[in-house]
């Protein structure tokens, strides 16, 4: 004699069904995302080293000598609205201090832009009168790179990289959802999510403090 499905039943299974479908689906989507950020993770986390991997390569694309107005010198955001203004070049990154590596020494403004495979900097002291811009060329390997970095792919990237990021999240709390279904706190101890955090605790703690 079959028993009729009772009402929290067929909630529970509506619900597993719901949450395996968007399981599936968001793992289509992060598919790409996981080849993408997977094999550029795995190249930039072997940058040093004597048995480093190679990063790929950055060359120089020649280099501009500018004549900086004295209303560009007041601040680097007024150097950089100048720079869009009559260069075309958009500052991404603004950076304020002393050049890297000196002890007290005169302040400095560093400002850099571009895409991907083709990136530009300059570096100017407050107040003088000539800047230069230097540009650079990468190849498909740094240039992949950067993207990873978040680096050069401009604001349709950033919102890619942001639906890979949740879906990721979602994928793997749907994942831990499923994995939890019908097991005990005992058995979850003792599976491979038991394992994974131990492990990960293991590494990740003795990194922190």
């Amino acid at each position: 004699m079959h028993r009729k499905p009772t009402p929290t039943r067929t909630h529970h299974a509506r619900t597993h069904r719901w949450i395996r479908q968007l399981h599936l689906w968001i793992g289509a989507w992060g598919a790409l995302a996981a080849v993408l950020y997977g094999l550029t993770g795995l190249v930039m986390n072997h940058r040093s080293g004597d048995n480093a991997w190679p990063q790929g390569e950055s060359s120089d694309a020649g280099r501009v000598q500018l004549s900086v107005p004295v209303s560009a010198r007041a601040s680097a955001e007024a150097l950089s609205l100048w720079l869009r203004d009559s260069q075309h070049l958009d500052a991404q990154t603004i950076r304020k201090g002393p050049p890297r590596g000196s002890d007290g020494g005169a302040e400095q403004w560093n400002l850099s832009g571009g895409d991907a495979r083709a990136s530009w900097s300059l570096q100017y002291t407050p107040g003088a009168a000539q800047a230069e811009v230097k540009h650079s060329r990468q190849s498909w390997l740094a240039a992949f790179n950067r993207l990873h970095k978040g680096v050069g792919g401009g604001w349709a990237w950033v919102l890619l990289g942001d639906s890979f990021a949740v879906g990721m999240l979602l994928l793997g709390l749907s994942g831990l959802w499923m994995w939890a279904r019908g097991r005990s706190a005992r058995q979850w101890a003792l599976s491979v999510f038991g394992l994974g955090a131990a492990v990960s605790a293991a590494v990740v703690l003795p990194a922190l403090f």
